[in-house]
């Protein structure tokens, strides 16, 4: 880790995403789900077009997503890591070093108990790597550009990954 605070790594913030592909009670059952491991309330997101065979129309509510930040970022993060054995793959970091996995049922995460009445649901896990100052590309006021010596490479995002949260790169 670097001594300059501003180099420092850290996560930005991590959404969790749940789709179910339907409205109704398969949609509140991962909406339920998604409450009791984040503790926080679901956004419901709606359908971008219509798909005829699989009965989606346009505008309607197919899947529920929470955005963690600050602590509980980090405390979803841990369970999350656990839930896939504390393994992910290289490639699932993008150029600017963010980084996403799938939990494929939602009994892994511990501390989470099984209930007939909702099932077993899989989600998508999503994490944002910065440094601190950031922020400058996403204000209103003062916009600038972040340069490309600030920015987080995928290798040093692996590496911040693997030294905070124990992770090991390797495939699936």
């Amino acid at each position: 880790m670097s001594q300059n605070v501003m180099k420092q790594i850290k996560i930005g913030k991590v959404v969790v995403n749940i789709s179910v592909g339907q409205s109704g009670q398969p949609l509140a059952n991962a909406m339920k789900i998604l409450t009791d491991i984040t503790g926080q309330n679901p956004s419901q997101r709606l359908a971008k077009m219509t798909i005829r065979p699989w009965g989606v129309r346009k505008g309607e509510p197919i899947a529920c997503a929470v955005t963690l930040r600050g602590d509980n970022a980090d405390a979803f993060l841990q369970k999350a890591f656990i839930a896939v054995r504390h393994k992910i793959n290289p490639r699932s970091f993008d150029k600017e070093g963010n980084f996403a996995f799938g939990i494929r049922e939602h009994i892994d995460i511990p501390g989470v108990r099984y209930d007939p009445a909702t099932g077993i649901i899989g989600m998508d896990v999503m994490a944002t790597v910065e440094r601190s100052g950031y922020r400058v590309k996403r204000k209103k006021r003062g916009q600038s550009k972040v340069g490309s010596s600030h920015r987080v490479t995928p290798d040093e995002s692996r590496e911040f990954v693997s030294e905070k949260y124990g992770v090991t790169m390797g495939l699936e």
